[in-house]
């Protein structure tokens, strides 16, 4: 009896050993932009091969309009995945347990240089700055201060749209969460629309992400945003680009607290985390292609994870790598088709997880 008792505690500590390693950083994730439906096997290869090993849990695939959507054909890419297809990436994580969430960019990011995208394109009474017009040669900064175009928040008709949007691509996924994006949004509640002139941008912004919850929330799913929008970036001086400049960032207080925050910083590791933390949301913090970066922002994550009441502790929810240049040309990159610097995405991908499977 003795020796059972012994093996047993022996057994019990073992195990909670490994539930205390594997607690360290819950969220390990991975985002990056949906392949084209030709390049879709090679990526479904890497999942396997390059993110289970590396003990990826969670992969947010930016699809946007890349999806043969039907409740809005009009609204879809040309040779856009399928439900085939996607069936593909969700049998696959579904295989190494990684959570799936598909992105498409809600409120700002509508239009990029000097292409206008689907969804203003095709509904284009859904624009904020309709008076503002798409530049043959896009320059930044520019007299119309035209990064992205965002759609009207008030509008009575958008929401239709882009909720069918979301249900659908939802569905198609078989998620339980949904990235919207709402990241860089300069326009928001301009002067020039008929609607917004004269809001407050802060409940602008917050009205927004409410009701794209909300909407979430009605099918037991979690709403993702990035978190720029929600620091203040005079007071921190962090700039307009990783924080906000025009006063959205009070809509911090107006959200809703299951809203999962996604806070990138590039350059530098900003000690944002726990602001958003001692607001009670829930964070990850996401870099994108300077190693030494991410290995600070996974101390980080980690150490305040290790020093914070239960409270918090459980709202620093871990990592994710993000990568901006699209799928195939990331694979290239990271199995060296192409030349990689030292501070690049493949670079900063292998450096970070190297850096996360220390503490599991």
């Amino acid at each position: 009896m003795k020796r059972i008792v012994v093996l047993f505690a022996f057994l019990s500590g073992v195990i909670c050993f490994v539930f205390a390693q594997s607690e360290q950083l819950p969220l390990r994730g991975f985002c990056i932009a949906a392949p084209d439906a030709g390049h879709l096997d090679a990526f479904v290869k890497f999942i396997d091969e390059e993110l289970a090993p590396r003990k990826v849990n969670t992969l947010v695939l930016r699809v946007d309009y890349n999806y043969q959507y039907t409740s809005h054909p009009e609204l879809k890419d040309e040779g856009g995945l399928s439900k085939i297809d996607v069936k593909k990436l969700v049998d696959i994580c579904r295989k190494h347990s990684i959570r799936l969430i598909p992105q498409v960019n809600l409120l700002g990011h509508q239009s990029w240089a000097g292409h206008v995208g689907n969804l203003l394109r095709v509904y284009p009474e859904f624009d904020e700055t309709p008076n503002v017009k798409m530049p043959e040669k896009y320059h930044w900064p520019n007299a119309d201060g035209l990064y992205c175009k965002s759609y009207c928040p008030l509008h009575p008709g958008v929401h239709k749209v882009v909720f069918d949007l979301m249900d659908e691509i939802c569905d198609a996924f078989q998620t339980d969460a949904f990235h919207a994006g709402m990241d860089e949004v300069f326009y928001i509640g301009h002067d020039s629309c008929t609607r917004c002139a004269g809001h407050d941008k802060a409940e602008l912004y917050a009205g927004e992400v409410n009701a794209i919850r909300n909407h979430l929330a009605l099918k037991n799913r979690q709403l993702w945003i990035w978190g720029d929008r929600l620091i203040d970036g005079k007071s921190t001086g962090i700039g307009a680009w990783e924080s906000s400049m025009n006063n959205t960032y009070r809509a911090i207080d107006l959200i809703a607290k299951d809203v999962m925050v996604c806070d990138w910083h590039y350059d530098r590791p900003d000690q944002t985390p726990v602001y958003f933390a001692m607001k009670g949301l829930s964070v990850v913090t996401c870099p994108w292609r300077k190693p030494d970066c991410a290995v600070a922002q996974t101390q980080d994550m980690v150490r305040l994870r290790k020093y914070s009441t239960p409270e918090m502790k459980n709202r620093y929810q871990g990592m994710m790598q993000t990568v901006w240049s699209g799928a195939n040309s990331f694979l290239d990159e990271f199995y060296g088709k192409k030349e990689a610097g030292p501070e690049s995405e493949s670079a900063c991908f292998k450096a970070l997880f190297d850096e996360i499977n220390k503490t599991l």
